[in-house]
């Protein structure tokens, strides 16, 4: 299993929170097949069905999207075996997972962002952080792993790019908006250097209180507090500001590809949900505009 979880964080570059996963997933089947009496490498089609029908029955039933993962990373791991040699026939060949159920993702309208990113306020270090902070990751809809992991040379106000790396250390430039931009600059010239006195140099473009770089943790709760402050926690979190980036780019005619390299989506198929969340937007917007579709309604 090492070397399995080593192949996909050198070779395939798979995020930590992905290799803890895999590495939970094959523990708990290492764990059923030795009720078997089996080792992974003599498992066959049925032990894998067997083990995925256990987590899907019963009064603790899995989410479809965890056992999908399992799935994944059970394919995964016998494809290496079978690749290293180590088994000679692949039992997932005909394996199939639960069809993950498509959940349209929650966004907000145009005045929503903009009350969102109204409520830092005033010329404290910390608000000038939290101000380029919120409209920095809705200008160029970064992932909340993405935002933290800025650094100072990865933003480039001059000519308004930023490099974003993304899942599996995969990197792409995004251009950064005139709001964006100005907002960072006041952050960078009178809040940075604030935060900074705390605790010395840092890289990192975003600090906490204590001029250390800013957590996952952290910045989950500074959009949980302005979403409060702004009325809308219920529908917020930090990927909210993405999925609102990505519905109002296409909204406002933004090709499809284009988004997908913006958002650093290796499959066009992840990004097409948002045609059909902006497909909706545009029913609502027609049937409350239109005398004669008023009507019909």
């Amino acid at each position: 299993m090492l070397d399995f979880l080593a192949y996909l964080e050198l070779e395939r570059g798979l995020s930590r929170n992905t290799l803890e996963a895999y590495r939970s997933d094959l523990l708990q089947f290492g764990e059923f097949l030795q009720g078997r009496g089996l080792a992974a490498t003599q498992a066959i089609h049925g032990d894998l069905a067997a083990f995925l029908s256990r987590l899907a029955d019963g009064d603790g039933a899995l989410a479809a999207s965890t056992l999908a993962r399992k799935v994944a990373c059970l394919r995964s791991f016998y494809r290496y075996l079978r690749r290293e040699g180590t088994i000679e026939h692949d039992p997932t060949a005909e394996l199939r997972g639960p069809r993950k159920p498509q959940r349209l993702p929650r966004v907000l309208s145009r005045r929503e962002v903009a009350r969102l990113l109204e409520q830092p306020k005033g010329t404290r270090a910390l608000a000038l952080r939290d101000r380029a902070l919120l409209e920095l990751m809705y200008a160029c809809g970064l992932r909340a792993s993405e935002a933290v992991g800025l650094e100072l040379a990865d933003v480039d106000l001059e000519e308004a790019l930023l490099r974003a790396r993304g899942k599996g250390a995969k990197e792409r430039i995004v251009p950064i908006g005139r709001q964006a931009v100005g907002a960072l600059r006041v952050y960078c010239r009178n809040g940075r250097p604030a935060l900074m006195r705390a605790a010395g140099a840092q890289t990192r473009l975003f600090l906490n209180s204590r001029g250390a770089p800013l957590t996952r943790q952290g910045l989950y709760k500074i959009v949980q507090a302005h979403a409060r402050s702004a009325g809308l926690q219920e529908r917020m979190s930090p990927h909210t500001l993405r999925h609102s980036f990505a519905t109002h780019l296409l909204a406002g005619g933004c090709d499809l590809r284009s988004l997908q390299e913006m958002l650093g989506h290796a499959d066009l198929a992840t990004t097409q949900v948002y045609t059909h969340l902006s497909a909706d937007r545009l029913k609502d917007a027609y049937f409350s505009a239109h005398p004669r579709a008023q009507l019909t309604r």
